[in-house]
Order: C-alpha cells, then sequence, then structure tokens
C-alpha cells in the first residue's frame, strides 16, 4: 500500500516578508523616493508640513468650530447658496463669461483714458445708439426682464410660505 508523503508547510513569516521587501525598494523604486524626498522637502521650506501638523493637532476643534458655523440659519442659507451657485455657473458657457469679463477692462481703459474729455449730451447720444451699445442694451434689458419674471414668482413664494420672516406683501 502507498505510503502518504508528508506534506510541512513552514509557518508564514509575515514580518520577514515585509522586511525582505523594505530591503528591495530602494534598488526598485529609487526614482520615485528621490522625488518624494524633493516634495517633502519643498513642503517643509515653505512650511505646508507645519500647517498640516497644526491642523492634524486642533482637527477637532476646527471641525466642531466648522460645524457649529454650519449649523446657523445664516450658515445654512449659505450653504444652499454656494449649491445653487455651482449650478449656475454650470449652466453657463465659459465664451460668455470671457466675453463679459474681457469687456471690464477694456471699458475701465477707455473711461480713464477719456477722463480728461469733457461729456457731453450728443456724444453719450451717439454712443448709446451704436451698435454694440444697442446690443448690450438689449442683453441688460433680456436680464433684468428675466430677473422681474423670477421676482414675480418669489413674490409668490414669500406668500405662500408660512414660516417666511420676511413681511407679507
Amino acid at each position: 500500500m502507498a505510503q502518504p508523503i508528508p506534506l510541512e508547510v513552514p509557518p508564514r513569516n509575515a514580518r520577514a516578508e515585509l522586511r525582505s521587501r523594505m530591503e528591495q525598494a530602494p534598488e526598485e523604486h529609487a526614482e520615485a523616493i528621490l522625488a518624494a524626498y524633493e516634495v517633502l522637502q519643498q513642503l517643509h521650506e515653505r512650511g505646508v508640513l507645519e500647517i498640516m501638523r497644526g491642523g492634524l493637532a486642533a482637527s477637532d476643534e476646527i471641525l466642531e468650530k466648522a460645524v457649529d458655523a454650519a449649523k446657523t440659519p445664516e450658515g445654512i442659507r449659505a450653504i444652499r447658496n454656494l449649491l445653487f451657485f455651482g449650478r449656475v455657473l454650470g449652466s453657463i458657457e465659459p465664451e460668455w463669461f470671457e466675453g463679459v469679463f474681457q469687456a471690464i477692462p477694456e471699458g475701465i481703459a477707455q473711461v480713464t483714458a477719456e477722463r480728461d474729455q469733457p461729456v457731453s449730451f450728443f456724444g453719450l447720444l451717439r454712443r448709446l445708439v451704436s451698435k454694440d451699445s444697442l446690443r448690450g442694451l438689449a442683453a441688460a434689458i433680456d436680464f433684468l426682464q428675466a430677473f422681474g419674471r423670477h421676482l414675480q414668482a418669489l413674490n409668490t413664494y414669500v406668500r405662500t410660505t408660512p414660516d417666511s420672516h420676511t413681511p407679507q406683501t
């Protein structure tokens, strides 16, 4: 009759395996380790590590103060407004914002360049009826119409909300 072959598996030494991996790591990952040391050094030089250490030490106190501030009615409204503002910003095409924000320094430069020149009624009227001014006025009027429409909806909402703290109109 055949004899069973004894199989003895030595117990696994996880600590020895880990030590072996640690000894091989500098050779296998030398470039990454050096890059990490450089990043750590730059964080240290700029004081970021000190700030992080202080933040971790005071994390419970900071979290408690943040929660206390967020629990107030003002904090709740601020968070809701930020979420809404994020949705609004997400719905606006970046090119539209680019046009608006490019117009600001251009308009300021034009005003400051013409600061010493007298302003006449007919000069303003001539600029007002220019193609660009009329296009801007049309956009402003469209905005005002939409704003008024939403104000009317808001007034209806405020009148029907029983817990509103604003005067009923």
